[in-house]
């Protein structure tokens, strides 16, 4: 619908039929279709004339706010002679119900016509949005200013819902590529040095399901390529309650340094290139790499981002990765007991414990893989699924039944199969229900789970 009404968008308030009283030529006059046009903080009626006897009426209009009954007259709207008028300088709620009436002079008045009554922010369109660019050699830097004016009415509550899309081509080149759902602060990278760019921008608002109008094309050229490239394929992982930062560079002998931005700065309209922070242990570094602690972050996600410097020459800032500090937590292991049986393994898994606190599983839900082998072969390693309490049979016989005691539970079966190479076993596991404590069919030996917990105090 969006696409077939262009530039701007009519939404029919009502079809308005009124006659005026017979005038001394015994002709009625009549007007037809009023519509509100609501874009931003712009509101704008508009009407037909039809009829070549309206030529020279004049049309006012009146409003009545919701739960209210006087009519006061609509500024900006009285004694029209063309066949449209402004009422932006309304004050009133763009979230309450507001009705209009109309009616045309000439000679006579006619009577007064209710249309349909309205709620303005419902309503309402949004408009283009406001884009600043920033060229670098191989990347445009794209800055969006929310729809609507800086005290703006209309998305008071909104400013920092705005989504944006944006279409984007080589000037000389007729391919097009569409980026989505990108926030106010934007950076296009992989690009051209010394081209020339264009760009078109909207906004949406998804939890009110608006989607706005394409803005004016904006282009801009890319500068010349700078002599060191910035650095690239960044990674970050997890070792000994540090994170480990790696990257590639193509020259030797080079300086790093690390920054690093709080991730919801993103989504604020204002600049937030004065909130990066310098990463501890991270500046003029002289390797591909460098760690810093887990507890300089506090939980959260962030964006981080390098700089390559020879002293005298500074690359362009990297491409931004995101650390999500709750996804790579680091976990100290797990505490483990085994206890062996005549032809099986007993196995408890109790969670990591934070030092010299509680155990994290209390905050996190836990998944443990268990690595097993025979002391002569190879380790085919175990298992996706959650495990708490298992018994681990490595008997030669097929399914040998369990019955485990605990809440969450899984029983663990081992089955040989015939490998040319190497040793190899078949694993499977089920979850189970409580049945009151651990035991093999044919293995008098028996112990509860709360018992063996106590082997670890």
């Amino acid at each position: 619908m969006v696409a077939l009404l262009g530039a701007t968008t009519l939404m029919l308030v009502a079809v308005a039929l009124w006659v005026l009283p017979a005038a001394a030529g015994g002709k009625h006059l009549k007007s037809q279709k009023v519509e509100v046009d609501i874009i931003d903080d712009n509101f704008i009626l508009k009407w037909n004339r039809i009829d070549e006897s309206l030529r020279n009426a004049t049309f006012s209009f009146d409003y009545q706010k919701s739960g209210t009954d006087n009519w006061r007259k609509l500024p900006g709207c009285q004694n029209i002679t063309s066949t449209k008028c402004n009422f932006s300088s309304l004050k009133l709620s763009v979230y309450e119900e507001i009705k209009l009436r109309i009616r045309a002079e000439k000679e006579n008045t006619s009577s007064w016509y209710e249309v349909d009554p309205f709620t303005p922010y419902n309503k309402a369109q949004i408009g283009p949005p406001e884009v600043h660019l920033e060229a670098e050699d191989k990347a445009i830097m794209i800055n969006i200013s929310p729809p609507g004016t800086k005290n703006s009415v209309m998305w008071a509550l909104d400013g920092l819902s705005f989504r944006y899309s944006l279409v984007i081509w080589k000037n000389s080149s007729s391919g097009e590529e569409e980026i989505k759902n990108i926030c106010s602060i934007h950076k296009i990278y992989k690009l051209s040095p010394e081209t020339t760019y264009c760009l078109k921008v909207k906004a949406a608002l998804p939890k009110a399901s608006k989607v706005g109008l394409y803005g004016p094309v904006y282009c801009i050229k890319t500068t010349v390529e700078n002599k060191l490239p910035p650095p690239k394929n960044i990674e970050v992982s997890v070792l000994n309650q540090s994170y480990v930062l790696k990257w590639d560079y193509a020259y030797a002998n080079m300086t790093f340094q690390v920054q690093w931005l709080q991730a919801f700065l993103k989504r604020n309209p204002v600049n937030h290139s004065n909130k990066w922070k310098q990463m501890p242990d991270c500046e003029n570094v002289k390797t591909t790499q460098c760690v810093f602690p887990q507890n300089v972050l506090p939980n959260g996600i962030y964006l981080l981002r390098l700089q390559a410097s020879d002293g005298n020459n500074t690359s362009f800032w990297s491409e931004e990765i995101k650390l999500d500090t709750e996804i790579q937590a680091f976990l100290l292991p797990p505490v483990l007991n085994v206890r062996s049986a005549s032809d099986s393994l007993h196995i408890y898994i109790g969670a990591p414990k934070e030092s010299g606190s509680k155990p994290v599983s209390q905050d996190y839900p836990l998944t443990y893989e268990i690595i097993f082998w025979e002391n002569t072969s190879n380790a085919e390693y175990f298992s996706e699924q959650s495990l708490k309490n298992l018994l681990l049979s490595t008997s030669e016989e097929k399914i040998e039944k369990c019955f485990i005691i605990e809440n969450i539970c899984t029983i663990a079966t081992v089955e040989e199969t015939n490998q040319t190479d190497e040793d190899h076993k078949q694993y499977s596991s089920q979850n189970c229900q409580d049945s009151g404590n651990y035991s093999n069919e044919d293995e008098s030996e028996s112990k509860t789970s709360e018992e063996l917990q106590q082997d670890f105090v």
